[in-house]
This record gives structure tokens, sequence and C-alpha cells, in this order.
């Protein structure tokens, strides 16, 4: 019978943003990691509310498929719960948080699912990803239009398709209920990390004999060392053999900060961050659409069409550099032919136009006339002369340089 041996939670603002709309929480059985929608206000409200109200489900469920239904539950119950505190803050309309979180129940873990926070297994030196992103660019690497390298800098890599908040009254959640056992290292994430730290740079990090709470810390330095502009929230989970010392919950990010709300929210009980009808610290990065075909293909013509047109422009500016390479090609060519030099050709002196060069394959000279004045016959330091050509600015150069040669003769 496998156990949590050990755990830990980090989370931070990141080097760009000045709140963190990220939560975290590292329990007895239930971790979870939720990141507030940046692109719409109150992403640190949504966050901390689901994980305020999802530690409820921080209990014994005694199965694991018991477990995987009650998150679910627990959480459209928090999704209907966000619904609630935006009808009485208005302010806050549009919030949304992702979710991924697993319940460990003996020998098997309970995992939900929305959104873009990711969940990762490390088994015997391998690292696999557990969860699948709901977002667009995964919808485009799935139907096989995009490489996963692609995706890391798609221009709409942060449109969520799914996400907790007052978007949806009910919205899909993946559920999945997979063995575990002793040695087994389970990492939770939010894009903070998965979307600035390379697969393999995670798999590094994690496959190593360093305690939990390490771990977490050297990847959330990882992730900032990378310049990661959003927050940065991590949870690990070691599994080890019963019995297991058991820590006291943790909370991170902005669940660990109170709420108040009004009469409308007691229920959650939230303890907290002031609700004000003003966002002092917009931020852009994240949005989300609604995940319907309609907007799919709208997105997938529209991504089209901006290929087309960066083809066209590329095409441009390409057929811009030929004509400027044609053009200078053609007037260095006009200027070599203004040149002569005096040489030898079959066994005589001869004047030749253009310049004692080949570019590649193009002679740059050919030959203009051939005199009757034998090489043969010159001084030696004439001769010398000849082979090693003489240079002339035109014509009349050419042939006063021979006039001269054959007076030389005399």
């Amino acid at each position: 019978m496998a156990s949590v041996k050990a755990s830990a939670a980090v989370s931070h603002v990141g080097r760009v943003r000045s709140n963190n709309q990220d939560s975290g929480y590292a329990g007895r059985r239930l971790f979870l990691v939720a990141d507030g929608m940046g692109g719409h206000a109150g992403g640190d409200v949504a966050s901390a509310i689901t994980t305020q109200y999802m530690q409820r489900a921080d209990v014994d469920f005694g199965d694991a498929r018991e477990a995987a239904v009650g998150l679910e539950e627990a959480l459209l119950e928090a999704n209907r719960r966000l619904a609630e505190t935006v009808a009485e803050h208005t302010e806050l309309t549009g919030m949304g948080t992702t979710f991924s979180g697993i319940v460990v129940e003996g020998d098997r873990v309970a995992i939900a699912h929305i959104g873009d926070s990711r969940i990762y297994l490390l088994r015997g030196g391998e690292l696999s990803q557990i969860s699948t992103d709901h977002t667009f660019v995964q919808r485009l690497v799935d139907s096989g239009r995009i490489t996963a390298e692609e995706a890391m800098v798609h221009p709409r890599r942060s449109v969520l398709m799914r996400v907790l908040g007052d978007v949806e009254s009910t919205p899909e959640i993946d559920t999945l209920v997979l063995d575990t056992r002793a040695g087994d290292r389970w990492l939770i994430c939010s894009d903070g990390l998965s979307g600035f730290v390379s697969f393999e740079t995670l798999h590094e990090l994690l496959d190593s004999e360093a305690s939990a709470k390490l771990v977490a810390d050297r990847l959330v330095k990882a992730s900032l060392d990378a310049g990661a502009p959003d927050n940065v929230t991590v949870v690990l989970v070691d599994i080890g053999e019963p019995p297991a010392p058991e820590t006291p919950p943790l909370i991170v990010g902005s669940a660990a900060a109170p709420l108040a709300f009004g009469a409308a929210a007691e229920p959650v009980k939230p303890r907290g961050i002031r609700l004000t009808p003003f966002r002092p610290h917009p931020v852009q990065e994240t949005h989300f659409e609604p995940d319907s075909e309609e907007y799919f293909d709208e997105i997938i013509e529209e991504d089209a069409r901006r290929r087309r047109r960066r083809r066209i422009v590329w095409g441009f500016w390409i057929a811009l550099l030929v004509v400027a390479i044609v053009a200078v090609f053609g007037l260095g060519y006009q200027w070599t032919q203004t040149r002569y030099y005096v040489g030898e050709s079959n066994g005589r002196v001869a004047i030749f136009q253009g310049i004692q060069q080949d570019l590649g394959p193009i002679s740059l000279h050919e030959l203009h006339e051939e005199t009757e004045v034998d090489v043969s016959e010159l001084r030696t330091y004439d001769q010398q002369r000849i082979e090693q050509t003489i240079s002339a600015d035109s014509l009349s150069d050419a042939r006063a340089i021979v006039e001269r040669l054959e007076a030389s003769l005399d």
C-alpha cells in the first residue's frame, strides 16, 4: 500500500506581473494548482475561491473512483460559486481559473483537470505528461495541423477552450483514475512552468534524489531563469511506503491571502482579498474563448489567412532581394566591360576586354583583338609583364601599350 511520503508547494509572482493569480494546495490527500485567467478581471479571486472551496475534498473517499466523482462534483459546485460571486460583484465579470488536482487513495490516484495547468508523473526515471491541455493549439496538435514544437510559439497558444468561471454553467472536466506506487513523483504546475521550461529540463530536475521542497524550488528558479513573465506555481508529491509522516496542509499563491466578500459569498467562508470595483493590475497574456466548432473553424481560417499573408510578404521581400542582387551584378558586370588589359593569346600579344577574374562559371573577360606581335620576340622584362597582364583604363590605352611594345622591337 502506497502513501504520500512528502509534498511541497511553491508559488512565485514571476518576472513581469505585479500580482499572483495562481493558487496551490498541498494537503493530506489532495494536491492541486489553479491558475487564474490573466486576461480577465479577478483571476486571483477565481483561483483563490476555487482552491479554498476544493479543500473540503481533502478527505478519505475510501476509493479512487469515488474520489474522482467527488472531485468533479466539487469542481462543478466551485464553478457555480464563481458565477454567484460575479453576480454579486459585476466588476469580476469574465473571471476564470484552470484546475489540475489529484487525490491519493492508497495505490491509486484520482485526477481532475480543466484548462492548461498540467499534471506530470515521474516513474522509474521516465517522465510523462498525464493531463491534456484544453487549449486551441492543443486541438491543432491533436488534429495534426501543427506540431508540438510549433504549438510552443503559436500566436494563440494562450487561448483556453475550457475553464472554471462564469462562462459555462456545467463545464466539461476531465477525470481519470491511475495506479501509483512507491517511488512515483507527481508534479502539478501552472503554465508559468510548463510554458517556459522544456520537457527535458523538467525531466532532469525531477529525476533527482533531492527533497520535494528542494526540487520544487529548483523548478520555480528554472522558470524564472528562463524569463517567465507569468506566475509560476509548483506542487510536488512523492509517493512512498506507509507509514508516512503527515504534514499540515499548505496553501500558496492568491489563495493564501484572506478573501472578504459580502453576504452572497458567505457559504464559501472565504477570507481575505478585499474586492473593489477596479483592477489595479490589468494583464492580458491569457484569455478564454468558448469551445465551439464555429469558433474553432473561424480561428483555423484566420490562421490560414495569416500564413498566406506571411507567404506573400516573404515572397515580396525575396523577389525584391533577387531583383537587387541581379541589378548589382548587372551594374558590376557592365563596369568590368569598360576595363581592358594586355596579355597573351596563342603566343601573341593580345588585348582583352574586362578584368582578369572569373565569378564562378562566369568569365568577366573576353578576347577583343589579337596583334601580330610575338611574345617570344619581346624583351624578357616585357614578356614577364605580358604574362602578368598589363591593365588599361580604356581601349585606346591598351592599344598605346601595344604600340610601345612594338616600338621596343626596333
